[in-house]
This record gives structure tokens, sequence and C-alpha cells, in this order.
């Protein structure tokens, strides 16, 4: 019997390396925050406007991203996203004030929006659904990497070379992954690297029985046709995975966007010295990511039914959130650091999940639209919270408290994920089948 090639590792390999990329042209602007608040004069209201204006733009973008992809494939879909958000990237250099940050985060994050529904797509034509989860923590884990990467780069470029290079350096590096994109990546049906045993192991998968909510008609109609318009809407799961985007993706860009001034604001830390903490948080997060995408797919190995293998380690990741909001008691530095890489590397296990929840519920065919929707969901909160922290953190400095502001939100992001939970729960575990 002929051994099967492993050319999907590859491919996962090249999602992975996108991924860090995107989150690396994203982290650039917390890290210069110190730099460029004094420049331009921001208040922590302008900052969280920025950051509003990108998530905006991401999440408006994101179905719209979806349907392209959907429709014109993987392989040119993902180019022109990475096109966009590259030159968008290093269009922050070109910025001279407040409103063009704005602008060049606004095309950024329009290009950005192609990342995880060409990724998530990417995944489902690659890997059987045992092994989605791991596929979808490998590659996630990037986001991850280049939160670790940025840290170690950004500081002391800016010092060296001035914040516009920065941008103009970390911005350029898109245009090389198109090229091996464009060299290596293929549908598997039409790839000359992969042989018909491999083949078949992808294919291995049953079909997706979608749990549409006792609508029988909408079950007729999609198996009468399969070239019908798939009852996206009809389908419980569509609303748990929304809902679970919606509260848990801002307590994410805030981790993103404002752990950098956390700790620059709380504990004095410079452009110097940012760089060690923040790796430390980050690399946690890259161990969470690929952890959770393995502990699901282990216990789908050993037999638990997909859905609710997604359940139970969903449910531990919003456990282990929740000790953020003890960071109120804690009196030095790296105590916190502890508490807070736990918490995002609980969130980069969630989030591994939470995209294979979708992958599982939803034919392939329609799933870039699903993800775009549940990202669109995820980044409508996101452009929501920003506006709230810059405020909640302007009415505490101008108390002279402003290390109260961060403990309320820390409370928030404590809360968040076990609320998410029992969203899915409602809508998508409670109606999983028994192993």
């Amino acid at each position: 019997m002929t051994k099967p090639t492993n050319y999907r590792w590859v491919i996962v390999a090249l999602l992975f390396f996108a991924t860090t990329i995107n989150y690396l042209d994203r982290q650039v602007i917390s890290l210069l925050k110190p730099i460029l608040e004094k420049e331009f004069s921001w208040t922590e209201s302008d900052y969280g406007d920025i950051v509003t204006v990108f998530t905006f733009f991401y999440g408006a973008s994101t179905l719209l991203a979806g349907y392209i992809i959907d429709k014109i494939g993987t392989k040119i879909g993902y180019i022109g996203a990475i096109l966009v958000w590259s030159f968008a990237a290093m269009g922050h250099a070109l910025a001279g004030g407040t409103f063009g940050f704005m602008i060049a985060r606004g095309l950024l994050g329009i290009g950005e929006a192609g990342n995880f529904p060409a990724s998530i797509k990417t995944v489902a034509e690659w890997f059987p659904q045992k092994e989605r989860a791991l596929a979808v923590g490998i590659f996630n884990s990037g986001a991850n990497i280049g939160a670790v990467v940025a840290p170690a780069i950004v500081p002391p470029m800016a010092l060296m070379f001035g914040w516009q290079m920065t941008f103009i350096a970390t911005g350029a590096l898109g245009f090389l992954w198109i090229i091996a994109w464009w060299f290596f990546y293929e549908v598997p049906t039409r790839h000359k690297g992969i042989n018909a045993a491999e083949l078949a192991h992808i294919n291995e998968e049953p079909p997706v029985q979608p749990s549409v909510s006792g609508d029988a008609a909408a079950t007729d109609l999609l198996a009468a046709d399969v070239n019908a318009r798939y009852p996206i809407f009809a389908n419980r799961a569509i609303w748990g995975f929304m809902s679970g985007k919606l509260l848990t993706d801002p307590i994410w860009w805030f981790f993103l966007f404002w752990l950098p001034s956390y700790l620059s604001n709380i504990y004095h830390l410079d452009l110097k010295k940012l760089g060690a903490p923040l790796i430390v948080i980050y690399l946690a997060a890259t161990i969470g990511s690929v952890g959770g995408g393995w502990l699901s797919s282990r216990l789908i190995r050993q037999g638990w039914h997909p859905t609710r293998a997604r359940q139970w380690a969903m449910g531990l990741f919003a456990i282990c959130i929740t000790p953020v909001m003890a960071i109120s008691q804690m009196s030095s530095m790296w105590p916190v650091i502890a508490i807070l890489s736990l918490a995002v590397a609980a969130h980069q296990a969630w989030s591994a999940n939470i995209f294979t929840v979708a992958a599982d519920q939803f034919p392939k065919r329609v799933l870039s639209r699903v993800v775009g929707l549940g990202t669109m969901a995820g980044t409508l909160g996101g452009a929501v919270f920003p506006l709230l922290v810059g405020r909640i953190l302007d009415h505490y400095k101008a108390l002279g408290s402003l290390s109260e502001g961060y403990y309320i939100i820390f409370y928030i992001a404590g809360l968040a994920y076990l609320v998410a939970w029992s969203m899915l729960y409602i809508f998508v575990f409670r109606r999983a089948a028994k192993p």
C-alpha cells in the first residue's frame, strides 16, 4: 500500500507564515504608541478611535472577503488580500496625523479581513475533520509568533531607523510570502505534490450534517439540490459561532493593542524594556493555540463526537481566562505577567476551536462566508470595545487612578468567555451527538 504524502503540512506552514506577517503588521502601532502619542499628542480616546477604525473596516470587509474567496478560490483570493494589507502597512509611514493613521488602519483592516476566511477554507480543503483543529491551531499560532516577533524587532528598529522605516520594513514582508504561495499552493485535486493516498486521507471525513433548526423544508431543499443556496441562517450553529466571536474577539483586540500600553503606564516600562514581558506573554499564547487544537483533536481520536470535544475543551479554556479578574490584587509585575500569559494562551486555544466549530457544522462551499460572518460579528464587538476602553482609561487617568480603569476592563475580560461558552452551548453544544 502506498504511503500517503504529507504535503498538507506544507500548506499549513504557508498559512502559519501569512498569519505571522498579518499580526506583525497589526501589532506595530501598539509598540510604537509611546513614540506616536508624544509626536501626535494622542489621548487614550484618540488611540481607541484609531483601533476602532481598523476593527470596523476589518469586520465590515470579512463577509465580502469570504464571498470573493469562495468565488475566485483561495490561491488568488489570498494573494489579493495580502497585497492590500502590505501596501496599507507600509502606508502608515506617510501618515502626518491622527486622520492619516485612521486611513492607513482602515485599509489595513480591509486587506487583513481576507486572512482567516482564506485560511479556514484552505484547512477545510486540505484536512479531514479529525485534523482540522490541530491545523487551525498551528496556523493560528502565527498570530502569537507575530506578536512575539514584533516586540523583539520593532522597538530596536524604531530607535535605530525611526518609526516610518519600521512600518515600511515590516509591511514589505508580505510580498515575499506571495511569491512562496504562488509556487507552492494549489487545491489538492490539482496539486502535483500529493499522491492518491494523501488525497484519500483528506477526503475520508463523513459529509457535514448541518443542524438546521427544525426546518425540514430547508433541509429538503438542500438535499434536493446541492447547488442550491445554502440556508446559512437556518443553521442554529451560525448564531452560536457569531455570538462566541462577538463576545471574545474584543478581548483579544484589547490584549493585542493595549498590553504594551498597560505595562508602560502601570509598571513604567520604556520602549527598551517592553520586549521581555511581551515575548513571555505571546509565547504562552503560541503554546495555547497549538495545545488547544491538539486537545480537542486528541479527544476526537479517542472516540469523542467532534462537537462534544469542542464543548469540553472550550469550557476549560473559558475558565482559564477568569483569573484576570484577580489582577487588581497583584502588587508586582511578574505574577500579573503569569496571569496574562495564561489568559492569552486560553484565548488562542479557544480561537482554534471556535473556528473548527464552524468547519464542523457547515459544508466547505459556504465556509468562507460563514467564517466571514463570524469574524464580522467579532470585529463589530472589537470596533465598539476600544471606544469604551479609551473613554474608561481617559476618565480614570483624569482622576489620577489609571490602574482602576484597567482593572474594570480585566473584569469584563474574565466574564466574557463564560457568557460566550453559554451561547455556544445553547446553539451548538446542546445538540451534539453522543459518542
